[in-house]
């Protein structure tokens, strides 16, 4: 199936959105109010997309949290310079796609490592059990390296890059 080019504005692609993911070994986060989970990591930068489907496949929301670096800036709409930074922010995008527990397909089409920092591009679509698109796009990001040798989102631009800023 085609998926139709969508366009999304700031408050579509929060409710919409949905990328990235680790993948691999395993390390241990603690939830607020619950026990440590164990969960899965990413040991490859690409693996990032991953894990973040797998974990709104299972409305693990703070799952999907622990992919993202927790100074991460996310430009949702590539028309406006400013993005929406940290954990706080994670959660509000993906918390309805989560609770819904939203398909996302992804595939990385391109990685490059350079010591604990990672340039991504790829390709996504979100969609409801149902099938009936919710997003989609062409996303870029800059993935960290943390202490644990797990990767995260540091940079995250899921529908394009923003323009730059004149002046």
């Amino acid at each position: 199936m085609t998926m139709p080019k969508l366009s999304m504005t700031r408050r579509d692609a929060i409710s919409a959105l949905g990328a990235a993911a680790f993948a691999g070994a395993t390390g241990t986060t603690a939830l607020a109010q619950s026990a440590p989970t164990t969960r899965k990591i990413a040991v490859r930068p690409h693996q990032i997309v991953e894990r973040v489907a797998e974990f709104m496949a299972n409305r693990d929301l703070e799952g999907v949290v622990s992919m993202f670096h927790p100074d991460v800036r996310i430009a949702l709409d590539p028309d406006n310079a400013e993005p929406v930074v940290g954990h706080d922010a994670v959660r509000e995008i993906f918390a309805g796609p989560c609770e819904a527990r939203a398909i996302l397909k992804a595939r990385v089409t391109g990685e490059m490592i350079n010591g604990d920092m990672a340039l991504l591009q790829g390709d996504w679509t979100m969609e409801g059990q149902d099938g009936t698109p919710m997003g989609g796009g062409t996303s870029t990001e800059v993935a960290k390296q943390l202490p644990n040798g797990g990767w995260t989102y540091f940079i995250d631009c899921p529908i394009s890059v923003p323009k730059p800023v004149r002046g």
